[in-house]
Protein backbone atom coordinates (compact mmCIF):
# COMPACT_ATOMS: atom_id res chain seq x y z
CA UNK A 1 0.00 0.00 0.00
CA UNK A 2 1.44 3.37 -1.06
CA UNK A 3 0.07 6.67 0.15
CA UNK A 4 1.13 10.01 -1.26
CA UNK A 5 0.02 13.23 0.44
CA UNK A 6 0.73 16.59 -1.17
CA UNK A 7 0.83 19.91 0.66
CA UNK A 8 2.06 23.45 0.15
CA UNK A 9 -0.33 24.77 -2.45
CA UNK A 10 -1.99 28.16 -2.20
CA UNK A 11 -2.82 31.48 -3.80
CA UNK A 12 0.13 33.63 -4.80
CA UNK A 13 0.88 36.50 -7.15
CA UNK A 14 2.84 36.27 -10.39
CA UNK A 15 6.56 36.22 -9.66
CA UNK A 16 6.15 34.64 -6.24
CA UNK A 17 7.48 31.27 -5.09
CA UNK A 18 5.93 28.17 -3.53
CA UNK A 19 7.30 24.85 -2.36
CA UNK A 20 5.16 21.78 -2.67
CA UNK A 21 5.79 18.66 -0.61
CA UNK A 22 4.70 15.07 -1.13
CA UNK A 23 5.00 12.71 1.82
CA UNK A 24 5.29 9.11 0.69
CA UNK A 25 4.35 6.15 2.80
CA UNK A 26 6.05 3.27 1.04
CA UNK A 27 5.76 -0.07 2.75
CA UNK A 28 6.03 -2.87 0.26
CA UNK A 29 6.53 -0.88 -2.91
CA UNK A 30 10.01 -0.05 -4.08
CA UNK A 31 9.86 3.31 -5.79
CA UNK A 32 12.26 4.02 -8.61
CA UNK A 33 10.97 7.32 -9.89
CA UNK A 34 8.64 10.02 -8.66
CA UNK A 35 7.10 12.85 -10.55
CA UNK A 36 4.99 15.97 -10.35
CA UNK A 37 2.10 16.50 -12.74
CA UNK A 38 -0.48 19.25 -12.98
CA UNK A 39 -3.95 19.64 -14.35
CA UNK A 40 -5.59 22.93 -15.19
CA UNK A 41 -9.37 23.20 -15.63
CA UNK A 42 -10.45 21.73 -18.94
CA UNK A 43 -6.99 20.43 -19.77
CA UNK A 44 -5.20 17.12 -19.70
CA UNK A 45 -2.96 16.24 -16.80
CA UNK A 46 0.57 17.11 -17.88
CA UNK A 47 4.08 16.24 -16.82
CA UNK A 48 5.99 18.84 -14.81
CA UNK A 49 9.10 17.16 -13.40
CA UNK A 50 10.49 13.80 -12.34
CA UNK A 51 13.35 12.46 -10.26
CA UNK A 52 14.95 9.06 -9.90
CA UNK A 53 14.81 8.09 -6.27
CA UNK A 54 18.20 6.42 -5.99
CA UNK A 55 20.43 8.73 -8.00
CA UNK A 56 18.47 11.95 -7.96
CA UNK A 57 18.53 12.47 -11.72
CA UNK A 58 16.02 15.16 -12.64
CA UNK A 59 13.85 15.85 -15.67
CA UNK A 60 11.63 18.83 -16.48
CA UNK A 61 8.97 19.94 -18.89
CA UNK A 62 10.19 22.77 -21.09
CA UNK A 63 7.53 25.09 -19.67
CA UNK A 64 9.03 24.96 -16.16
CA UNK A 65 12.72 24.42 -16.87
CA UNK A 66 14.82 27.01 -15.08
CA UNK A 67 11.97 28.01 -12.75
CA UNK A 68 11.03 24.78 -10.94
CA UNK A 69 13.30 22.40 -9.05
CA UNK A 70 12.37 18.87 -8.04
CA UNK A 71 14.18 17.23 -5.15
CA UNK A 72 13.72 14.46 -2.60
CA UNK A 73 14.71 13.65 0.94
CA UNK A 74 15.29 9.91 1.11
CA UNK A 75 15.36 9.83 4.90
CA UNK A 76 11.98 11.53 5.13
CA UNK A 77 10.52 9.79 2.05
CA UNK A 78 9.42 13.22 0.88
CA UNK A 79 9.36 14.73 -2.58
CA UNK A 80 9.54 18.49 -3.15
CA UNK A 81 8.82 20.92 -5.94
CA UNK A 82 10.30 24.38 -5.53
CA UNK A 83 8.45 26.73 -7.85
CA UNK A 84 9.93 30.16 -8.53
CA UNK A 85 8.88 32.99 -10.82
CA UNK A 86 5.35 31.65 -10.92
CA UNK A 87 3.11 32.65 -13.80
CA UNK A 88 -0.70 32.66 -14.11
CA UNK A 89 -0.39 29.76 -16.55
CA UNK A 90 1.09 27.65 -13.75
CA UNK A 91 -2.33 27.65 -12.08
CA UNK A 92 -3.45 24.03 -11.69
CA UNK A 93 -3.93 21.17 -9.29
CA UNK A 94 -0.51 19.63 -8.72
CA UNK A 95 -0.18 15.89 -8.17
CA UNK A 96 2.74 13.74 -7.14
CA UNK A 97 3.05 10.20 -8.41
CA UNK A 98 5.43 7.27 -8.17
CA UNK A 99 6.29 4.20 -10.18
CA UNK A 100 8.70 1.33 -10.45
CA UNK A 101 11.04 1.36 -13.38
CA UNK A 102 12.75 4.17 -15.22
CA UNK A 103 11.33 7.65 -15.21
CA UNK A 104 8.80 8.65 -17.84
CA UNK A 105 6.77 11.79 -18.59
CA UNK A 106 3.67 9.70 -19.38
CA UNK A 107 1.08 9.92 -16.66
CA UNK A 108 -0.40 6.52 -17.49
CA UNK A 109 2.91 4.88 -16.56
CA UNK A 110 2.67 5.95 -12.91
CA UNK A 111 1.21 3.54 -10.41
CA UNK A 112 0.25 5.67 -7.42
CA UNK A 113 -1.06 9.20 -7.09
CA UNK A 114 -1.70 11.73 -4.38
CA UNK A 115 -4.94 13.65 -4.01
CA UNK A 116 -3.49 16.88 -5.40
CA UNK A 117 -2.91 20.40 -4.09
CA UNK A 118 -4.24 23.57 -5.70
CA UNK A 119 -1.84 26.25 -6.89
CA UNK A 120 -3.38 29.52 -8.05
CA UNK A 121 -1.25 32.31 -9.47
CA UNK A 122 -2.90 35.69 -9.89
CA UNK A 123 -1.65 38.27 -12.38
Amino acid sequence: QVQLVESGGGLVQAGDSLRLSCAASVRTFSTDAMGWFRQAPGKEREFVAAITWSYGNTYYADSVKGRFTISRDNAKSTLYLQMNSLKPEDTAVYYCACRRGTWTPRKDDYDYWGQGTQVTVSS
